[in-house]
């Protein structure tokens, strides 16, 4: 379990007024926190000595407000009384897969063809968190499941699923907390008692949409509510965007159920293509339009893996050589196991009426002792019936089923496999 928050030291304080002057994300001030440190950083941007024009602008603007050092120790106090508290990168707990993002703040940064775009993608200064369990260990083992507000039937239930199986199987299931796929996701993982993270684009004290505030309440007793806005931040537009190149950094990888041409989801699933990350799509109805943009994702990546089940995400994202997806199967048929004498001899048999032992040999091409022993084990498992010498097949027990234990087609002839 977390430990309380101790009190806030000034290095922390520093990072909360810094993520109240500047978005979070802004490469700039990552930049000058990692040259100065943020008690410096934060002396540098108060004194305008920092960014350029806009940024600074923006700064004053909130500067004439309030003192951000106040502003850092009201949310401190504000995040206590509302149950969460601040993980920084000097704590231990800190997940440092997120700092991967370094990369994507670059500008005109390619990774296998995709361009990752600078704007607010830097790593973040600092998380609030809101429930029992450490940071770093909980999305340690971690995946991403996103996808539309609006899912379909078939996108609802796929979600439900995933997030289901992947919790049982000891993954940590990440999404946005979101209406749609995102609700379906973090709900089949608390149903299958494993743990879930919603990453917020507001305060954790403020969950968006208030109509999920049960599921986000229960996610906050058994799982993780993460910001890396202050207590009370509304969730505006533009921090929905900003925030899903948190998701896909604190991942091993990205699942994406169901995306429109244009979606938040799809943008998610880029960030993690240009992290490298694990990217996992699944496909839906070529007349769905909610599938769009998951059908452009896996033509524009190739390096994007169609995933049609839990352990085809295992197989992705798990141990190499171990975690794989057991290949498809057709259904187990009565003769699937005999040996070839034993096919020749049932195929010999013809679809009316009897034969006798010779014939049958002569017609199956074996010899004599072959015969007799493979009809007696044939008619043992219940594919042969003999009578005064002769055998023929057994009286059919299911439609859609020959008496050679195989599949006939409507017309009742027996289907051969190529």
């Amino acid at each position: 379990m977390a430990q309380p928050t101790a009190e806030p030291t000034r290095l922390q304080l520093a990072r909360v007024a810094l993520t109240w002057l500047a978005e979070p994300g802004n490469e700039n001030v990552h930049r000058l926190v990692a040259a100065v440190g943020p008690v410096a950083a934060l002396e540098r941007v108060c004194d305008g000595r920092w960014g350029d024009d806009s940024t600074r602008g923006a700064v004053v603007a909130r500067l004439a407000i309030a003192d951000p050092w106040e502003v850092a120790a009201g949310a401190v106090d504000r995040a206590t009384r509302a149950g969460a508290r601040l993980v920084t990168p000097e704590d231990p707990h800190w997940p440092h897969q997120v700092e991967d993002l370094t990369r994507l703040a670059r500008r005109g940064h390619h990774h296998d063809g995709v361009l990752a775009s600078h704007r607010d993608s830097a790593p973040p200064l600092l998380l609030w968190v809101r429930g029992p369990w450490p940071l770093g260990e909980t999305l340690a083992n971690s995946v991403a499941v996103v996808g539309t507000r609006a899912p379909t039937e078939y996108g609802r239930h796929v979600g439900g699923e995933f997030g289901h199986g992947l919790a049982e199987r000891g993954w940590t299931i990440v999404s946005g907390g979101a209406y749609g796929i995102d609700t379906c996701a973090h709900r089949g993982a608390l149903v299958a008692g494993g743990r879930t993270v919603a990453v917020l684009a507001g305060g954790v004290d403020r969950p968006y949409p208030t109509g999920n505030a049960a599921l986000f309440d229960q996610i906050a007793e058994t799982g993780l509510l993460v910001s890396e806005w202050l207590p009370g931040a509304e969730p505006l537009r533009h921090r929905f965007l900003t925030r899903n190149r948190l998701i896909a950094a604190a991942t091993a990888g990205t699942v994406v159920v169901e995306a429109g041409a244009r979606s938040g989801a799809a943008q998610t699933v880029r960030r993690a293509l240009a992290l490298g990350r694990a990217t996992m799509v699944v496909p839906g109805p070529i007349t769905s339009a909610t599938s769009v943009g998951c059908h452009e994702i896996l033509r524009d990546h190739p390096q994007a893996r169609l995933v049609a089940g839990v352990a085809h995400v295992q197989e992705e994202i798990g141990r190499i050589g171990v975690d794989l997806a057991p290949p498809p199967r057709g259904p187990q048929r009565p003769r699937d196991g005999l040996d070839p004498p034993a096919m020749r001899i049932l195929e010999a048999v013809p679809g009316r009426g009897g034969i006798g032992l010779d014939e049958l040999a002569g017609r199956a091409g074996v010899d004599i002792r072959t015969a007799m022993r493979t009809v007696s084990a044939l008619q043992t498992q219940g594919l042969l019936v003999g009578a005064d010498g002769r055998f023929r097949l057994p009286p059919r027990t299911a439609a859609g089923s020959d008496r050679r234990g195989g599949l006939t087609d409507p017309g009742g002839e027996p289907m051969v496999e190529a």
